[in-house]
């Protein structure tokens, strides 16, 4: 009998989801544990398995399109194999007596087959382990999944797997639309500027005015720009909705201090060079986080949270230091940011928060992080350092009460000072930060202590190796 597959409750607030993607066609064969769909929650994006066998019988709402919690999205058969799969939209059926259309479904990873008593075509899907995005950039580029050779986690394609693939000229689709020219237009200059004769009179004051005439040739023309309007994703959605909570909410105010990073980033360059065999790079982000996570036990209210019980508020002291990391999303996944939590930070190594950073953003960028990624951070960390930011201030990240911007480490003028006292100018690199704070909790000056604290032992980076 067929059975309805609805829209799950991935998250604890979602209420609405988004099909991303289709992995199924009507008629096609399903296992226990197959992935049927991307879906887009409030959080994250998902994937969604089946955990019976079957057949695939219909596809109730199209991808892009979002539903209700509960809102049936597919309908299955279970046991028998269902009929030749339907090429109509997956909303209306195909007319009576109407042969289906024979598609490509390489960006699919499939392959067509024909059956000879009907004259019509079932597709055999054929397994491809790819994320969500590496599919969706094979399909605008007309790509197959089947020629590509994924480097992600049991060989799973990711997206940089389809650009490299692209960027290597076999796109199928990108070679079939490419004009051919003809022998004439082969051997046609690109332009043939007119001969200049100025009077002699204005040559000499032309010659010192005018713009050659090749260069204003070659200067670039900027095609037209494109007013339209771009609905919003859930993620989008409960940002926005976040932030203005954040900002609205919380009695925010900002703290800044600047710390030389000479030191650390010679230590970091000296470490990278003996670990560069084991494949281990640290960034100056991961003694960011040690460095703050450590300062937490001698500053124990930047690690808590507002307890708005009404006629009971309190401040909750917490016992695990999970520091969040800001990650910024290409426009491809919606933009916007997500924040991955580095649990128990403070008893990790630099090598240990590098590997979980690292893994963490690859997994945001191509598959989408998990609910159990994104839960229970304590204090955050946005770096725009490597965008050349100098300084900037950020939205407290609730239940947070503190969240550190962190810019570039500039090359500038600093006053150096040696063993005797003496002071000379020199170039240092110096790096600003900026913590913005709730004020109902923590205060300027413990603001400012454990600003301090940090800049210590960013300044002093041995300290962070034990």
């Amino acid at each position: 009998m067929p059975s309805n597959m609805t829209m799950p409750r991935l998250s604890d607030t979602m209420q609405v989801g988004t099909i991303i993607k289709w992995h199924v066609t009507p008629g096609q064969k399903v296992k226990s544990g197959d992935v049927v769909a991307d879906i887009e929650t409030d959080k994250a994006t998902m994937e969604l398995q089946t955990f019976d066998d079957g057949v695939v019988e219909g596809l109730s709402v199209k991808e892009g399109q979002s539903c209700p919690v509960g809102t049936t999205i597919l309908t299955w058969e279970g046991g028998a194999v269902a009929p030749a799969a339907k090429q109509a939209d997956a909303t209306e059926p195909a007319a009576a007596g109407a042969a289906p259309a024979r598609e490509s479904v390489a960006a699919a990873g499939g392959s067509t087959i024909a059956t000879a008593s009907t004259g019509t075509a079932t597709l055999e899907p054929e397994r491809v382990f790819a994320s969500p995005l590496a599919r969706k950039v094979a399909s605008d580029s007309g790509v197959s999944l089947k020629n590509i050779e994924g480097t992600g986690p049991s060989g799973r394609i990711v997206r940089k797997d389809v650009e490299a693939f692209i960027a290597g000229g076999a796109s199928p689709a990108a070679a079939a639309a490419a004009p051919q020219p003809s022998a004439k237009s082969e051997s046609a200059p690109i332009f043939k500027p007119k001969p200049l004769t100025p009077s002699p009179a204005k040559s000499a004051a032309a010659a010192a005015t005018s713009v050659p005439p090749i260069a204003a040739l070659m200067m670039p023309t900027l095609g037209a720009l494109e007013s339209r309007s771009v609905p919003l994703s859930n993620m989008r959605r409960t940002i926005a909705a976040r932030l203005v909570e954040s900002k609205s909410t919380v009695p925010h105010y900002q703290v800044t201090v600047s710390a030389r990073m000479d030191a650390l980033m010679a230590l970091r360059t000296q470490l990278n060079e003996q670990l560069s065999s084991q494949g281990v790079k640290l960034s100056v982000n991961d003694f960011i986080v040690r460095a703050c996570a450590l300062s937490m036990h001698a500053h124990p209210y930047i690690n808590s949270r507002w307890n708005p019980s009404r006629g009971a508020e309190s401040i909750e002291l917490l016992d695990q230091v999970n520091v969040g990391v800001a990650i910024s999303l290409g426009e491809e996944r919606g933009g916007g940011l997500v924040v991955a939590s580095i649990r128990n930070a403070d008893q990790k190594g630099l090598r240990m928060i590098s590997g979980e950073t690292r893994a963490l953003a690859e997994k945001a960028r191509s598959k989408g992080l998990s609910i159990e990624d994104m839960s229970d951070s304590t204090f955050t960390i946005s770096n725009l350092g490597m965008y050349g930011v100098e300084h900037f201030t950020a939205i407290i990240n609730p239940p947070n009460v503190a969240i550190l911007a962190v810019g570039g480490a500039i090359e500038q003028p600093v006053v150096e000072v040696d063993a005797d006292g003496k002071k000379s100018l020199g170039i240092g690199h110096v790096m600003s930060m900026t913590m913005s704070s709730d004020h109902r909790v923590v205060d300027g000056a413990m603001a400012a202590q454990y600003l301090q604290t940090v800049k210590q032992m960013l300044e002093k980076p041995a300290t962070l190796l034990v």
